[in-house]
C-alpha cells in the first residue's frame, strides 16, 4: 500500500513540476509591457508586487519580479491562473486599438483627468498638511513632490498635444492619402518620443517615493476623513498615471514609430 501511495504522489509530483514548467516557458521570455498590452487584467497582478509595468514596460518580466523583491514563481502561478479564468477586457483592449483612437482615449481621458483632478488634490494636500503636517512632516514632502509632478505633468501634456500627437496624425494623414510627408524639424518621431518616455520615468520616480512616504498610501490610525480621502485620491492618481503610461509606452508609441516608417 505504502508503495502504491509513492507511486501516485510521485506521479502527481512530476505533473505539477510539468505544469510549472510550461507556465515557466509560457512568461519567460516576454517583456512587461508586452504582457499588459495582451491584456490589462495582467497589471493587477504586477502592481500587487510592484512590478513596474508602465515606465518599467521594456524589462523582461522575469528580471522586473526579481527587481521587485517577489518570487517569479508565484507571480507567473497568478499570472496563469488569471489567463485561464480572467476572461480579456475587450472594452480596453489597447492593442487592438487605432492610433487615433488610441490619441483620442489619452487626451480625453488621462490628459483629462490630470487636469481636472490635480489642482483638486492640490487643495486637498494643503488642507491635511496645515492640520496633520507637523505630526506627520512626510506630507510636506509629498506636497512637494506633487506639486513638481503636477507642473512638470502639464508642460508634458502640451508637448504631446501640440507637437507629438499632430505629427503623428499627419503621418495616418499621408499613410490614408498615399502621399509623402514633409521632413520634421526633430528628424524622426522617435526623438520626442524619447522625450516622453524620459519625463515618464521622472514621473514614475517621483510617485515611486510618494508612496514610500505614504506606506503605500496608507493613513496613520490619527488621520481623519480627509486625510484617508487624500491618501486614496493620492493612489488613484497614481493608478491613473500609470495605465496612461503604459498605453503611451508599449502600444501607442510603438505604433507610432512602425507608422513612420511605412509613410517615409
Amino acid at each position: 500500500i505504502g508503495r502504491k501511495f509513492w507511486h501516485r504522489d510521485h506521479i502527481e509530483c512530476r505533473r505539477r513540476y510539468k505544469i510549472m514548467d510550461s507556465i515557466m516557458e509560457k512568461f519567460k521570455n516576454i517583456r512587461v509591457g508586452e504582457l499588459v498590452a495582451q491584456n490589462i487584467a495582467f497589471a493587477e497582478v504586477l502592481a500587487k508586487y510592484n512590478v513596474d509595468f508602465c515606465c518599467g514596460g521594456e524589462v523582461l518580466l522575469t528580471d522586473a519580479i526579481e527587481q521587485a523583491g517577489a518570487s517569479v514563481e508565484e507571480v507567473f502561478k497568478e499570472l496563469e491562473t488569471l489567463s485561464n479564468h480572467s476572461p480579456q477586457k475587450k472594452a480596453l483592449d489597447f492593442k487592438a486599438w487605432s492610433l487615433d483612437l488610441l490619441i483620442d482615449y489619452v487626451v480625453k481621458y488621462h490628459h483629462r483627468f490630470i487636469r481636472e483632478s490635480g489642482p483638486e488634490l492640490i487643495g486637498l494636500l494643503e488642507r491635511v498638511v496645515r492640520v496633520h503636517g507637523g505630526a506627520h512632516p512626510e506630507l510636506l514632502r509629498v506636497q512637494t513632490l506633487f506639486s513638481a509632478s503636477l507642473q512638470d505633468l502639464e508642460s508634458h501634456l502640451d508637448k504631446e498635444e501640440l507637437v507629438l500627437f499632430p505629427l503623428i496624425r499627419e503621418f495616418l494623414e499621408a499613410e490614408e492619402e498615399k502621399r509623402a510627408v514633409a521632413s520634421f524639424h526633430c528628424g524622426t518621431v522617435n526623438n520626442p518620443i524619447e522625450v516622453m518616455k524620459m519625463e515618464h520615468d521622472n514621473e514614475g520616480e517621483r510617485f515611486r517615493e510618494i508612496s514610500k512616504l505614504t506606506n503605500g498610501y496608507l493613513a496613520p490610525q490619527d488621520a481623519c476623513d480627509s486625510y484617508r480621502l487624500l491618501m486614496r485620491q493620492l493612489e488613484i492618481f497614481e493608478e491613473n498615471l500609470h495605465l496612461h503610461i503604459h498605453v503611451e509606452n508599449n502600444i501607442l508609441f510603438p505604433k507610432a514609430i512602425l507608422l513612420e516608417e511605412r509613410v517615409l
